[in-house]
């Protein structure tokens, strides 16, 4: 019987699950946060909050446990110096989900899985940007002034420009008489 067991099998076998979720928990802690699937995130989750909480007993025991889950002493190192410190006064709930909407090619929901309470993550959370509308093509009546403005300024350039030449011409002229 599976009382209480609990698991996304998201399509894969034991074993690439769970390297798959100990890298991406090892991206979430070298990089504050990633993007992936929905399922995925919410699995990469429950095992990321485990981590942080071994990492806030901080004993040798919970490094070695948090070495042989992870499989990554860089991550480690920094989970257990950096980021299990700023949660000491949090009881759980070390990471948030934002959703971004469906991935082009398959529609799969797509998210960002990151800390929370980190300044960093916050402002990098941003969501995504809606498409904007198209605009509207200018009526001809508005072509036409454009155009009428663009040839009075042309010819303001112009005369402006015969001026300053026969300005430059004028002293030379004198200097010669």
């Amino acid at each position: 019987m599976r009382h209480k067991v609990h698991t996304f099998k998201i399509g894969r076998t034991g074993a690439h699950r769970q390297a798959m979720l100990a890298n991406m928990v090892s991206s979430l802690i070298e990089h504050g946060e990633i993007t992936t699937t929905l399922t995925k995130a919410k699995e990469a989750r429950r095992f990321a909050d485990k981590m942080i909480t071994l990492g806030k007993k901080g004993d040798l025991h919970r490094r070695r446990l948090a070495v042989s889950r992870l499989r990554d002493k860089t991550a480690v190192k920094k989970l257990f110096d950096e980021i299990a410190p700023q949660y000491a006064e949090r009881d759980g709930g070390y990471t948030r989900i934002v959703k971004l909407g469906h991935r082009s090619g398959d529609a799969a929901e797509m998210c960002i899985l990151q800390f929370v309470e980190s300044d960093d993550a916050v402002k990098k959370s941003a969501k995504p940007k809606r498409a904007k509308a198209p605009k509207e093509a200018p009526k001809a009546e508005e072509t036409k002034k454009v155009k009428t403005e663009k040839a009075e300024t042309a010819e303001e350039a112009k005369a402006e420009a015969v001026e300053k030449t026969e300005t430059a011409e004028k002293p030379e002229a004198e200097e010669a008489k």
